[in-house]
């Protein structure tokens, strides 16, 4: 790459992790780039782009169906997980396994025409991406490649869409989005121009781009003007317009006006290959004499033709259409073309990102070319363009039309420029300004590109992120203890307390020693003092993981729960926990030789998608450790889940875990002896007891055994206080309705009703909890608004006035009625 930005915005991809926003006017080579880019690069990666033909030209895949995007509106507050609300679920949706992997393992995600991406939508992006990549960083650590000019085509948002969004974001375009202003980008603009070349006509552009037309550039446009124009067939001159409408009518009055036979080419469609991605005509009707454009590059060696070429038909064989295009002598004969829908996957046996083709389209690379709309327009070059810039009705509709054309002579306007034609966004020249201010310069590419190796090597050898899920499952393990089974909480505790705390202390000071030999060389992957100590510090971790994760593999950690709620985040925390440790363990064998970021990606992708993907829960061999009669629980299991099939009712609503434990250990006899194990009640006894007893007897005959002979004494129970005269007690002791919540354990809306019941039957007093004014202010009320709710009422009076003085005053006012009965 010869263009010193180009070659910038390439080193900025390739060494660093920054964010890369890359724009450049109409004709800068942004989309040459991008396919350069997908040639050379060393980083795993996927392109999106927003639209079907644009995601179809950039050789990648749709925003929305890589991501699972809904096409409305997307409200941040719907993309918390937390959230129950049906959109949450329907964007959340599960991703198949395929996809997960894909998404964990990506480096680069490019996104070709920015400019028409919302923000709720790159939000939407980063939600997907934190929560299969890191939830603690923007975009899940995945570094992104935002390519577009905001000077173009705008995000289409219908009015409606907008009042919904309006709440969330200042402007509709993505650099307001959350995650891009969290995303700590660099702007790269690239300047040189190769599709005009006249100086005049590109500072007549750069004035429309800004909003900034002079006296003079617009006095040299309205030279174009030329009203009514009609070219000559020959000229190979096509009108730009605003709708499709007008385009197609165009294009069918002029084939209309051509004397020959017409031909019809239906294309062949394979595959998968959405009818909105077309990228040329399904049904192609063409004469000899009729103008036509070129959709796509010739990928003969000897490109003859590039897309926006314009010429006409002059001969139409079974397969082959002939044009001749202006100023050249040499007749093109055009053959079919093929447009490939790639998706992307992962090869199973070098584990590798591809594209495989899921469709294709096959037609003639031609479409009449009389007229197209200036939105088809975006990234064509036309000769000769004639251009009704008077109608245009969105941002950047003008700069788009005039700057398809190679120079200002081959422009005609068939209405005048006028400054309401010229439509620019005040937000994004605002934007675009303080990109032009505040250019990169190799200064900050090596500062990126030495910040991003040594956060590479703080993610070698740091292991917060395996501390953080081990508390995280601990908690879980701790706070549902009374339905799990295993030695789980056990083997947690000394991964925390000898392993990830005592490593992460090891390595903060390691990582610090790393900084302090990288400050003078900031050229990491040749500094040679750095390099024997990343080699060391990597064979020392490794030999640190063998001692201090010896059950890394949770071959010996076990646990059993039979509550789904349960069982799901904890295995899902474990399997993480694994991943991590296996993940940290192949890339720190891959450095023991020495560090490369390039090499370091590729172990650390590898690693994750050959983890194993094993449930930890307890292993059939192992398991019933705490059962005395591992048989018998297996049996009342199996009863247990035939239960469940046949009436719909949860495991452990019919008997949960401890309890089948409890009854495997005692061999209860009777019901007595049934009911005295914890979990057995009243109930349950009655619906399953003999079931129980049944299944227990018959194992114990099969093994000759005797059932328990504990004799169960009943214990017979004091009667209970009457949890209102306690709260009485304690509040005729001179306890507050406060102090009494605190000492009974109860919330104060509680005692409040207990007492308001003594109220009610006159055995307290209303002054005893309100002064007289307040106490007669309420009355007064309630007496001339009978049937008023309490928030009705407090509305209605002071504000001062609470539920509580509502819930005394109404206890009062029915002990008055009483003593009127």
């Amino acid at each position: 790459m010869q263009n010193p930005e180009l070659d910038l915005a390439f080193d900025f991809v390739q060494y660093t992790n920054r964010n890369i926003f890359l724009t450049g006017k109409a004709g800068t080579g942004k989309t040459t780039f991008l396919h350069k880019l997908k040639k050379i690069s060393p980083k795993r990666m996927v392109v999106v782009a927003p639209t079907g033909v644009a995601a179809i030209n950039a050789g990648g895949v749709t925003i929305h169906s890589f991501f699972q995007m809904p096409f409305g509106p997307i409200l941040p507050d719907r993309l918390d997980e937390n959230s129950n609300t049906t959109e949450k679920n329907r964007f959340l949706q599960k991703f198949n396994k395929k996809k997960i992997n894909i998404i964990r393992s990506i480096d680069l995600l490019v996104i070709d025409e920015i400019s028409m991406v919302r923000a709720d939508l790159l939000d939407g992006i980063d939600t997907v991406l934190r929560r299969y990549k890191n939830r603690n960083q923007v975009f899940g650590g995945v570094q992104l490649l935002m390519i577009g000019d905001l000077q173009q085509l705008a995000p289409v948002v219908k009015e409606n869409e907008w009042n919904l969004l309006r709440g969330y974001y200042e402007t509709v375009f993505f650099f307001s989005s959350n995650s891009f202003k969290l995303s700590n980008p660099v702007s790269i603009e690239l300047k040189h121009i190769y599709r005009q070349q006249d100086n005049k006509f590109i500072k007549i552009l750069n004035e429309i781009r800004e909003d900034k037309l002079s006296e003079a550039s617009l006095v040299e446009l309205q030279k174009r003007y030329i009203p009514n124009y009609s070219p000559q067939k020959e000229e190979g001159y096509i009108t730009l317009t605003t709708h499709n409408a007008s385009a197609n009518r165009i294009n069918e009055e002029q084939l209309k006006k051509v004397k020959a036979k017409i031909h019809s080419f239906e294309a062949e469609v394979r595959g998968q290959f959405p009818e909105h991605s077309y990228p040329a005509d399904e049904k192609l009707k063409l004469k000899v004499g009729a103008q036509v454009m070129f959709i796509k590059n010739d990928s003969s060696p000897e490109k003859r033709f590039y897309n926006g070429k314009i010429g006409v038909v002059t001969d139409i064989e079974d397969d082959m259409i002939f044009v001749k295009c202006k100023d050249e002598d040499e007749v093109i004969g055009v053959e079919q073309a093929i447009w490939e829908n790639v998706k992307y996957t992962i090869n199973e046996r070098t584990k590798e990102i591809e594209e495989e083709v899921a469709g294709s389209f096959i037609q003639y690379p031609l479409r009449l070319a009389w007229a197209i709309t200036i939105h088809k327009s975006q990234g064509l070059t036309f000769g000769k363009a004639i251009i009704d810039a008077q109608a245009a009705f969105a941002h950047g509709q003008t700069y788009v039309a005039l700057s398809r054309c190679k120079t200002l002579e081959g422009l005609i306007l068939s209405t005048p420029v006028t400054n309401d034609g010229i439509i620019c966004d005040r937000t994004v020249s605002s934007f675009n300004q303080h990109v032009e201010e505040n250019q990169p310069d190799e200064k900050v590419l090596l500062n990126s590109k030495h910040s991003y190796y040594l956060n590479l090597l703080d993610e070698l050898f740091s292991f917060r992120q395996v501390q953080y899920h081990i508390d995280k499952c601990k908690k879980l393990i701790d706070e549902n203890g009374s339905v799990i089974q295993g030695n789980l909480s056990e083997m947690l505790k000394d991964m925390l307390e000898k392993g990830t705390r005592v490593l992460n202390e090891v390595a903060g000071k390691f990582i610090i020693q790393l900084k302090q030999l990288s400050a003078e060389d900031l050229t990491i992957e040749t500094n040679e003092q750095l390099q024997e100590r990343i080699k060391k510090g990597s064979i020392y971790f490794l030999q640190q993981m063998d001692l201090r994760y010896p059950d890394a593999t949770g071959s010996k950690t076990s646990f059993e729960t039979d509550n789904k709620a349960v069982r799901k985040p904890i295995n899902e925390t474990l399997l993480k926990i694994r991943e991590l440790l296996a993940v940290k363990q192949a890339c720190l064998l891959g450095c023991k030789s020495g560090f490369t970021s390039t090499h370091y990606l590729k172990t650390r992708a590898l690693a994750l998608l050959e983890t194993p993907d094993i449930k930890m829960e307890r292993k059939k061999e192992d398991i019933y450790t705490a059962s005395n009669h591992p048989v018998l629980y297996d049996r009342l299991k199996t009863w247990r889940n035939a239960v469940a099939k046949k009436t719909g009712q949860p495991h452990f609503m019919i008997a949960h875990q401890k309890l089948l434990i409890g009854i495997s250990n005692e061999l209860p006899g009777n019901e007595k002896q049934l009911k005295a194990i914890k979990g057995m009640g009243k109930k349950k006894l009655e619906t399953h007891g003999k079931e129980l007893l049944k299944i227990i007897w018959e194992y114990c005959e099969e093994n000759e055994l005797a059932p328990s002979d504990k004799v169960i004494v009943e214990k017979i129970k004091p009667p209970r206080s009457d949890t209102k005269e306690v709260s009485r007690e304690l509040f005729r002791q001179g306890n507050t309705i406060q102090q009494i919540a605190m000492l009974r354990g109860m919330v104060a809306s509680t005692i409040e009703r207990h007492l308001s019941y003594f109220v009610e039957t006159g055995e307290l007093r209303l002054q005893q909890f309100m002064d007289a004014r307040t106490s007669k202010l309420i009355m007064d009320y309630l007496l001339s608004n009978p049937g008023k709710s309490s928030s009705e009422v407090k509305e209605a009076l002071d504000d001062t006035i609470s539920y509580s003085d509502l819930r005394f005053v109404r206890a009062h006012l029915t002990f008055l009625s009483s003593l009127e009965d």
